[in-house]
């Protein structure tokens, strides 16, 4: 069971270290599509918020929403680092990967409430649309495959047994 726990743990650690870091190539450095996406949603946002808000999630969102995902990412990853050392060292690994993939399933799941919540109420819709392309609908699937399964990886990793 403990086995099957760490293997679980880490298919999703690893799907959503994909998508968080396939993205960040869009989001820092202003991809025609991620300026529609932030565009979309921080215009929305100014109609409730002011134009300065609006303005700022359109500008800034995306290196700010990346650079979560990419923190989020290494602390998802970083029970591999500490476990090439401490084998090296020959210390015990102990729950570093439960901690690491408790805290990353809450952040994972919090970054794509978000992007749920707004592929859901904004004009950006569940299909994004640009320039005539539509992505199907895969964005907020991904986003949404994320929500549960980072809230999974937090529960999947709750108690005290060591790996």
């Amino acid at each position: 069971m403990k086995l099957a726990t760490a293997i679980a743990s880490w298919a999703i650690a690893l799907w959503a270290c994909f998508i968080f870091l396939g993205s960040l190539p869009y989001k820092f450095t202003d991809h025609a599509d991620t300026q529609h996406i932030f565009g979309t949603i921080g215009d929305w946002l100014g109609g409730f918020f002011g134009q300065t808000i609006g303005g700022l999630f359109s500008s800034l969102g995306a290196y700010v929403i990346g650079s979560f995902e990419l923190l989020t990412s290494l602390v998802l990853l970083a029970p591999a680092l500490i476990w090439v050392v401490r084998k090296l060292s020959k210390t015990p690994f102990g729950n570093t990967r439960r901690v690491f993939h408790q805290i990353g399933g809450l952040m994972a799941s919090a970054v794509m409430a978000g992007a749920v919540f707004f592929h859901v109420v904004s004009p950006l819709g569940i299909e994004v649309l640009h320039e005539g392309n539509s992505d199907g609908g895969s964005l907020f699937r991904a986003a949404a495959s994320i929500l549960v399964l980072g809230i999974v990886l937090f529960f999947l990793n709750r108690g005290r047994s060591t790996d």
